[in-house]
């Protein structure tokens, strides 16, 4: 008598976008579709944010069909904020609903499109189980945290992003990117104290927080300030990659990463290249190059020398 052994259930993979509102997700969602779908990649987008409306992508699931932000806000007298806890609570009892969605795309790529409040990804639990009952289903999800890459510009502004950042993929805990969104638009609140790659691999941040220190108003939280970048960099997680949504090649840096992240690149469901999987294996790929070319397309030129950078530091 033989036993036959039940059929293993297939992997999905995916990404779910995340990050502060206006950061740029629904348009990434709309990009990636567009890239992925050139590459020939069969994907779908779902929609798990209740409070967008005219959706610019085609969606294949879509929350509003069973929470609305607006429905619950004048149902519950509630602001936006707690009307968006409400509605990720409300998703998460309500989970056989997105299951039963999800199975009529079985053999797609799916990009999941979250909501744009914060709280929801560093201290409310929610989104934080919902995303662990899709890994029970066998999705193999990569968290993309978009963040404005002008914070970039404002040393207060990027040790905050730094914070949030970390809280982020320590809740979450799904494998992670953190993306440097609007990468045209860097330099339109002011020029960058250092080079790119000092924010994208987050170097020495002693030295921002001298920087930061310069500024009369900043000064007295001098000491509040080394605390954080000495917690930042204890943890050493975080980093971010470069995009420019309507740049083939930082499309291409950002999708190259979320493979790596969550084994896409490893699988069977494409020719892969064999050079990118031997890259993702020994962790070969190198950033430096990637964000100096984004330097370079991007931001001005200070005209200065190394050295004289040096002695600016």
């Amino acid at each position: 008598m033989t036993s036959s052994n039940p059929p293993k259930a297939a992997l999905h993979f995916g990404q779910v976008v995340i990050g502060p509102p206006g950061s740029g997700k629904t348009t990434y969602c709309r990009g990636m579709q567009e890239f992925l779908s050139h590459l020939g990649r069969k994907v779908v987008v779902v929609n798990l944010d209740p409070a967008n409306e005219g959706l610019p992508y085609s969606c294949a699931v879509d929350i509003s069909e069973l929470v609305t932000l607006d429905d619950v806000m004048d149902g519950l007298k509630l602001g936006p904020n707690g009307g968006l806890i409400y509605s990720m609570e409300y998703l998460e009892a309500n989970l056989d609903w997105l299951e039963t969605k999800l199975k009529y795309h079985h053999d797609c790529y799916f990009l999941f499109d979250c909501p744009g409040q914060v709280e929801l990804y560093t201290h409310h639990n929610s989104v934080k189980n919902i995303f662990a009952q899709l890994s029970k289903w066998n999705f193999r999800l990569t968290a993309v945290h978009l963040v404005d890459s002008h914070y970039c510009a404002d040393p207060a502004k990027f040790i905050s992003v730094l914070c949030t950042s970390l809280s982020t993929m320590l809740h979450i805990e799904l494998p992670h990117v953190n993306v440097l969104s609007k990468m045209d638009l860097i330099e339109q609140y002011g020029k960058l104290a250092f080079n790119l790659d000092f924010y994208t691999e987050v170097l020495d941040l002693t030295y921002l927080v001298e920087h930061l220190s310069a500024d009369p108003f900043f000064k007295k939280f001098h000491r509040l300030n080394v605390k954080l970048a000495e917690v930042i960099q204890d943890y050493s997680l975080v980093s971010f990659v470069p995009l420019n949504v309507q740049d083939k090649e930082s499309m291409t840096q950002v999708l190259r990463t979320v493979d790596k992240a969550n084994g896409y690149c490893f699988g069977d469901l494409e020719e892969r290249n064999l050079q990118a999987m031997m890259s993702a294996a020994v962790g070969a790929d190198f950033q430096f190059n990637a964000s100096l070319s984004v330097q370079e397309k991007y931001m001005e030129a200070t005209g200065k020398t190394a050295e004289d950078e040096v002695m600016d530091l």
